[in-house]
């Protein structure tokens, strides 16, 4: 029987996790993408501890992407995640595109966080 694809998608997802590990010198940077929304984390997997999030369903986050596009949303929580990560003292981040191609909203996002000043 043939898998479907977010059964493909998670077993991508565990393969890029052998090499990805979020440390305090760089957290990881962790993306979700559904089909109406997108979730971002910066994760300290070391300390098994969450740095900042942003999604499009979050309350504070839910204004600023209402009416837009999903691209557009996603730019927004991009930025929005960037600057969490600054605020805290985060500068420097592992991107973990969670076995999701690099296209889209997932581009989107990444880019938004690197014009905020995030480097990974």
């Amino acid at each position: 029987m043939p898998k479907s694809k977010n059964d493909m998608r998670k077993r991508r997802h565990v393969s890029i996790r052998k090499d990805i590990v979020g440390t305090p010198e760089r957290p990881r940077l962790c993306i979700f993408r559904s089909a109406r929304h997108i979730y971002a984390q910066v994760i300290i997997d070391t300390e098994n501890k969450v740095v900042a999030s942003a999604s499009t369903i979050s309350k504070r986050d839910r204004e600023a992407c209402a009416g837009k596009k999903k691209v557009e949303q996603a730019k927004e929580i991009g930025g929005r995640v960037a600057q969490l990560c600054l605020d805290n003292g985060v500068q420097k981040v592992v991107f973990d595109r969670a076995g999701f191609r690099y296209h889209g909203r997932v581009k989107a996002l990444a880019d938004a966080a690197r014009e905020k000043g995030l480097s990974f």
